[in-house]
């Protein structure tokens, strides 16, 4: 079942541009330009781009915080913006910075309130309050008022304020923004779980590409407001010619190297021989050459980095006319 659908979703803005020493002229700027979304029930969807490319103002659209210019958008079953106050009890959101916990107050009389908001009842509330406890360790802050926080406490405190009335869609964005790696490490191993049972689907936008292989099958990759890549993080390495990396070590360098197609040697340091291997080259011809020369001690295999896969991306992708 799908829980999100959105065809052909724009959003314009009208701002003020410079033209001349003394006067300004207004111009159309398309930060969403007819994206086509469609995400299943239970699902975690990365969604990524660069600064400025959609990312932020397509999440308002999907909440009901932006009214979209053009396109249809179906969230939970919902129009988001004409029908926003149901659609706010079937969504939670951690919008980076912004923060739905209240300053002076300590975090479990945030939590408390919230309960009231959302008219919670109460045992379902204390139990989902103790397993948010449990999987990312609140109880040593519950009693601290929320500017005393650490940023990782506070964003642990974020995601579970988020999820108390039973969210059906989680939208994260840069959840982990900030943070120390064993406060992202708590938060990466919470959703993961969090997804794992499938009753929540995420949306997660983020700069931090280890939070997105680690934790989403399917990626969306925006630029320019338009998509531009919509599949697995394998489907992208192998659309973008991803090389992966074999290093092996030699007790002595043999006299012939394999010669493979797709095959490249980058480097040879004494007996340490590194390869740049095409991910349709014939990797198990390859360390099986290495292997017959009997001189092989050890042998490593890499995977790219998603990182430089998607800036291959950006490069590939001409902005819009």
């Amino acid at each position: 079942m799908n829980i999100i659908e959105a065809y052909d979703l724009r959003k314009e803005f009208d701002i003020r541009v410079r033209a001349g020493r003394f006067k300004r002229e207004r111009r159309t700027v398309a930060a969403v330009a007819g994206v086509d979304l469609v995400v299943q029930r239970g699902e975690m969807l990365g969604y990524l781009g660069p600064n400025g490319a959609g990312k932020s103002t397509t999440l308002k659209m999907l909440t009901g915080v932006l009214h979209p210019s053009g396109g249809r958008v179906s969230v939970c079953g919902l129009a988001p913006v004409p029908q926003r106050t149901t659609l706010a009890r079937r969504i939670g959101v951690v919008f980076g910075q912004r923060s739905q916990l209240w300053w002076d107050l300590p975090l479990r009389d945030s939590f408390e309130l919230l309960r009231h908001i959302y008219r919670v009842p109460a045992a379902e509330h204390a139990a989902r309050l103790r397993r948010c406890r449990d999987l990312l360790d609140l109880d040593a802050f519950l009693d601290i008022p929320v500017r005393q926080l650490s940023l990782g406490q506070r964003m642990r405190g974020e995601l579970t304020a988020a999820l108390l009335h039973g969210p059906q869609i989680l939208f994260l964005d840069e959840p982990t923004i900030g943070l120390d790696v064993v406060s992202k490490q708590a938060v990466r191993g919470f959703l993961a779980e969090l997804g794992a049972k499938g009753d929540t689907t995420i949306v997660l936008t983020t700069h931090d590409l280890a939070d997105i292989e680690r934790l989403c099958r399917r990626i969306v990759v925006i630029d320019h407001g338009r998509v531009v890549h919509d599949g697995t993080i394998e489907a992208l390495h192998a659309r973008y010619g991803s090389q992966r990396r074999l290093v092996a070590e030699l007790d002595e360098v043999p006299a012939t190297l394999p010669d493979l197609p797709g095959v490249r040697l980058e480097s040879a340091e004494g007996g340490r021989l590194t390869f740049a291997v095409d991910r349709t080259a014939p990797i198990g011809t390859l360390v099986s050459q290495l292997t017959a020369t009997g001189v092989l001690r050890d042998l490593s295999v890499t995977e790219p980095e998603i990182e430089t896969v998607i800036a291959r991306l950006y490069r590939h992708t001409p902005a819009p006319r």
